[in-house]
């Protein structure tokens, strides 16, 4: 078949597709104007009669009955919404391949055409589009012409490819169109990868490899873990696999069962517009701190990963520095969570904290008395359980209070002070009460206001706010005793006391306190999450994610990072983040091409590669890497402007300026926000947008940039071996262009790569 018939092709399908526009548009009509009509005349429709106990019921099931239709025709067309945004997108570019496909036993060849979504013909009989996720469209990933299978739920089909063909489509048209037998996508992805970085990552459904669609449509693992080098598809393949599962599993998950981690609010952005383009609705989305936040009293503060990562980077001359190193060290390690393992066994016979339950400045109920009767359980009954057991009972002890306190002065007071409406209220109730009672009024108001003052402290008591968390957390380190502890556990108890005395948890200390917390008062996680997906999980401590093993115990997961992108050097010395023995049930997936960045830069970088993971290339040529040596530092406003607008004058339109540390960022961005339009990222940035960005490297994660510029890449600034994850971070960001400055000797990294892998200026 050739490209006209081709294009002949397309142009019916776009006929079909203006065809069941014009349907869903009539039927969206009529039912706006059903649903309007129905709001009209809601009251109109519904019968109500409350004289009998019987009319009563009759009134309430003509309510529910007229609501639920009206609620069904709202959902409806909302469908109907959803509908013609798929076929507005597909009218653009109806698919993307093509595979001819021959059933075993010599059945008729079937061409098969790959989409977004499906299409069927005008009598609803046969497929014009596959949507991608599709069982049979697994073939056109997996394989190349010849013998291929797929899976269905009947069974495996065999048979025969015959033709695997690709096209680019827009507007309708084919702009580019090729038969392939060679690694799929490569063709596409150099058009794809050539143009510019948008401000949201694109959807590369036409352009997924083999390994990315085991990822995808894996069914089996209760523990997914990809290991991929920068730039080769995890997160593209991991925001497939939620499209693909949500279409998978459409009668039993919604976007509400699942649950993705990213690294900060600004990632989020950047894959914000992947799922909608995917065919999907976006799927709730959260930060490792926003999530523990929400667990935490809201009078502490807790520090954030990046505050953490900044004070390693910049404080080295501070008196504690070393030992909260230490204090990283150790509480990153599963050896601190067997620790509190043991001091929470402790804790059921003795040592849990209380606090007083006060009412106007009186203690009702002693810290001593509630201890007390928490002790006084059975030990055997686990200390959450003993937990709702003292709430109850606190429940009783203060409705006994609260019936002593509706005859005090104090009330008499608080009833003179009430507005006409309350007095009204009071009247209009009480008349229900015993009518030959002459102050049932009055009874009525004091059971009102003390009732009112009493409400807090019942809530309270409700969500077990009467357990002192941070006093008990606080003595682990002031009076626990462990046979089994770090050399320099004094120093640490010394320095994290001195924290908590202030209500202030460093990052290697929210975890633990959260999960301490869950341990006595019970988990309160939402259980409806299904599916777990973790973004850039190097970063995480061995220590967090035990903790999101505890919190969901039954979730799938799938995690996906980078060894050679670990910044957080010091949350994970020693001591692996996910132990052989832990999951069963896990299979590993490890990707090695690099697609984001060109031949030469990747080229350059897997030199100082932290990792000794293999790294190939993708074949997209470009130019190397730069190396400016600055003759003073006076120049560098200067020399960032010109290779800017140097940049921007190649059509570059996202450049990045990447930094080691927040201090340096915003020195950059005071030097040349009079000079040129720059906008400076710090962890409060929730948008991401082109232009001229400047921000740290630990912001940077998991983001490409048509350019990048490392305005100081000196053997100074990255001194340390543990720097070699935050360099190849900043440089395995860039697309097309890698640009770096240095006044003096450049750092060991770069020494560290063949000289003919960059250029010197």
């Amino acid at each position: 078949m050739n490209r006209e018939t081709e294009q002949h092709r397309i142009n019916d399908v776009i006929r079909e597709i203006d065809y069941k526009k014009n349907k869903l548009y009539s039927k969206a009509t009529e039912l706006k104007e059903s649903i309007i009509g129905l709001r009209k005349n809601f009251w109109e429709d519904v019968t109500v009669n409350l004289d009998e106990p019987d009319d009563v019921i009759e009134t309430q099931a003509s309510l529910k009955q007229q609501a639920e239709l009206l609620s069904e025709r709202e959902r409806f067309h909302g469908k109907v919404g959803e509908e013609l945004k798929t076929l507005n997108k597909l009218k653009d570019s109806p698919y993307f391949g093509r595979i001819d496909f021959i059933e075993n036993p010599g059945n008729e060849e079937e061409q098969i055409y790959i989409g977004i979504a499906s299409l069927m013909d005008h009598n609803e009989e046969n497929f014009l589009i596959y949507d991608w996720r599709a069982p049979i469209s697994s073939l056109y990933y997996d394989y190349s012409p010849g013998k291929a299978q797929y899976e269905t739920m009947q069974g495996t089909i065999t048979g025969e490819m015959t033709l695997k063909r690709q096209f680019i489509i827009r507007h309708g048209l084919i702009e580019g169109m090729f038969d392939t037998g060679v690694t799929i996508g490569d063709q596409l992805l150099q058009q794809a990868l050539g143009n510019n970085a948008s401000t949201a990552m694109k959807s590369i459904v036409a352009t997924i490899q083999k390994e990315q669609n085991k990822i995808i449509r894996n069914e089996r693992s209760s523990l997914l873990i990809v290991q991929g080098v920068a730039g080769s598809g995890k997160t593209s393949a991991v925001l497939q696999r939620i499209a693909y599962l949500m279409y998978r599993f459409r009668e039993k998950l919604t976007a509400n069962n699942l649950l993705l981690f990213s690294p900060n609010p600004l990632f989020s952005s950047y894959i914000s517009n992947v799922l909608p383009e995917l065919g999907e609705t976006n799927i709730n989305q959260t930060t490792l701190l926003d999530f523990l936040k929400k667990g935490i009293e809201n009078d502490i503060r807790i520090e954030s990963p990046f505050e953490q990562i900044e004070y390693t980077l910049t404080k080295m001359d501070s008196k504690d520095y070393a030992v909260r190193l230490k204090n990283i060290d150790f509480k990153s390690r599963l050896d601190f969570k067997h620790m509190l393992d043991e001091y929470i066994s402790r804790l059921k016979y003795g040592g849990i904290r209380f606090k007083n339950l006060t009412f106007r400045k009186q203690i009702l109920i002693s810290k001593e008395q509630i201890r007390d009767y928490f002790y006084s359980l059975d030990q055997e009954i686990a200390i959450p359980n003993r937990m709702e057991l003292v709430s109850k009972w606190l429940l009783k002890e203060i409705y006994k209070q609260q019936k002593a306190e509706k005859k005090k002065d104090w009330v008499t007071e608080k009833i003179e002070l009430l507005d006409k409406e309350d007095y009204m209220k009071a009247y209009y109730k009480s008349q229900k009460e015993d009518e030959d009672d002459p102050d049932r009024e009055e009874k009525f108001l004091r059971s009102e206001v003390v009732n009112k003052y009493f409400s807090p402290i019942k809530r309270r008591v409700k969500q077990l706010e009467f357990v002192h968390i941070l006093a008990t957390y606080r003595e682990l380190f002031t009076k626990g005793e462990f046979e089994e502890k770090p050399e320099d556990w004094k120093e640490i108890s010394v320095h994290t006391e001195a924290n908590l005395s202030h209500k202030f948890l460093t990052w290697e200390d929210a975890a633990p306190y959260s999960y301490f917390k869950d341990r006595l008062l019970g988990n309160h996680t939402n259980q409806s999450v299904r599916h777990l997906f973790i973004d850039e999980v190097q970063d995480y401590s061995a220590f967090q994610f035990a903790y999101i093993k505890y919190i969901f115990p039954y979730t799938r997961m799938t995690i996906l990072g980078d060894v050679n992108q670990g910044i957080y050097t010091y949350a994970t010395t020693a001591n692996p983040l996910i132990p052989e023995e832990l999951e069963k049930n896990q299979e590993r997936i490890t990707l090695t091409k690099s697609y984001r960045s060109t031949k030469q830069i990747v080229e350059f970088t897997k030199y100082f590669a932290p990792g000794k993971e293999l790294i190939e290339p993708f074949e997209r040529e470009g130019e190397k890497p730069k190396l400016i040596t600055l003759s003073n530092k006076a120049d560098i406003a200067e020399t960032l402007s010109a290779n800017v607008k140097e940049l921007l004058d190649k059509g570059y339109e996202t450049i990045a300026i990447i930094c080691k540390t927040l201090q340096e960022s915003t020195m950059i961005y005071h030097l040349l926000q009079h000079k040129i339009s720059v906008k400076q990222i710090n962890e409060q940035t929730y948008s991401f947008e082109k232009g001229l960005l400047v921000l740290p490297v630990y912001l940077a994660k998991g983001i490409e940039f048509d350019a990048v510029i490392i305005p100081n890449a000196s053997k100074q600034h990255y001194a340390l071996e543990s720097d070699r994850t935050l360099f190849y971070t900043a440089c395995s960001r860039a697309m097309h262009m890698l640009v770096m400055m240095t006044e003096d000797e450049p750092c060991t990294f770069i020494e560290q790569a063949a000289r003919e892998t960059f250029e010197l200026l």
